[in-house]
């Protein structure tokens, strides 16, 4: 598994867990920081999870627009957890991130909504994102 894959996981589940605690973005990445500076073999995962989630606070707003325009019928607070970190983090790779070719960004979200989301919510995530990367 590659350390972007890896950081991938590791923002999700900072996304994740700030959304059902309902705590702020912020505290929860300054929590993970400090337990990421006792692992220094894994690094590199953290710095790029470090950047996706700085990117989805820099940008919440316009992610958040995006995906809401984009998610036909699907109000943001109706929409899994899981399945709203991950857009949130696609949207921030395809838009602002232009190291990650777009069809990575989807293809990555796929996979972890399929491991880690409903049996729905792959096809739901690449949907999603493929009309936000056709717009952009």
């Amino acid at each position: 598994m590659s350390a972007r894959t890896k950081a991938r996981k590791r923002a999700l589940d900072i996304l994740f867990q700030a959304d059902v605690r309902g705590e702020e973005l912020a505290i929860m990445l300054a929590t993970e920081a400090k337990r990421a500076a006792n692992e220094p073999a894994r690094e590199a995962s953290w710095l790029y999870a470090r950047d996706i989630v700085d990117g989805v606070i820099d940008n919440r707003d316009a992610i958040d627009e995006q995906i809401t325009t984009f998610a036909k019928d699907w109000s943001l607070q109706r929409m899994p957890v899981v399945d709203r970190a991950l857009l949130r983090m696609g949207t921030w790779e395809i838009l602002y991130n232009d190291e990650v070719p777009t069809a990575v960004a989807i293809d990555e979200a796929v996979e972890l909504a399929k491991e880690f989301s409903t049996d729905d919510s792959g096809s739901f995530v690449h949907g999603v994102l493929a009309r936000i990367a056709r717009s952009s």
